[in-house]
Parts: C-alpha cells; structure tokens; sequence
C-alpha cells in the first residue's frame, strides 16, 4: 500500500435539491468508476455527523484509489474521465479534489 494514490472529488451541484441531478451526477460516477486504472471506488453523500471540523454542504463524494499516482495522471486524460466532464459538468457548481500519498 506504499505507493497508493487516493483522489477524493467533492461535488456541489447547482441545483442541490434536485433529485433528477443528483441521480444523473452517480450514474456518470458510476460510469467513470470503470476506467481500468481506478482500483477501488467509493460514491456517498453527507454522513448525518454534526462536529465543527465536518463539512457537509457537498452533494457527493467520489473517493477512488489507484497504484500509483502515474496511474491516476493516466485516468485525467482517459476518454472515459474526458466524457464524464462533458457530459456531468453542467450539473456542479463546484468541486474540490483532495489527492494524497502514503507518507
């Protein structure tokens, strides 16, 4: 696990109470997740948690791991990622990535 690469996207949609965007952001997640690179995923929304350091204003979140971080510059530039940003992106008004590295 020394060399695992996590990518973690948060996405805030624009329209946040509108199911029918919710629902069409996981399906293209969904989709997304099957780029060969990714080795696990994880799709969820807003735990009910409430402590000062948590944010929960997001609408999802897409946690994914790959091998390493060649893989994961390999996954930005695959068609299938280059799709989902043509086709989702008009759903979000913001996204935040974290990216990290074992140390």
């Amino acid at each position: 696990m020394q060399n695992v690469f996590i990518h973690h996207v948060f996405f805030w949609l624009k329209e946040p109470s509108n199911d029918l965007h919710l629902q069409q952001l996981i399906e293209g997640l969904q989709k997304l997740s099957a780029v060969t690179t990714i080795k696990s995923f994880h799709i969820g929304k807003p735990a009910a948690t409430s402590r000062g350091v948590i944010d929960t204003t997001y609408s999802i979140s897409w946690l994914n791991t790959f091998e390493t971080a060649a893989d994961q510059d390999s996954y930005q530039v695959d068609p299938v990622h280059l799709n989902f940003v043509k086709e989702c992106s008009h759903l979000w008004e913001k996204v935040v990535v974290y990216d990290s590295i074992a140390v």
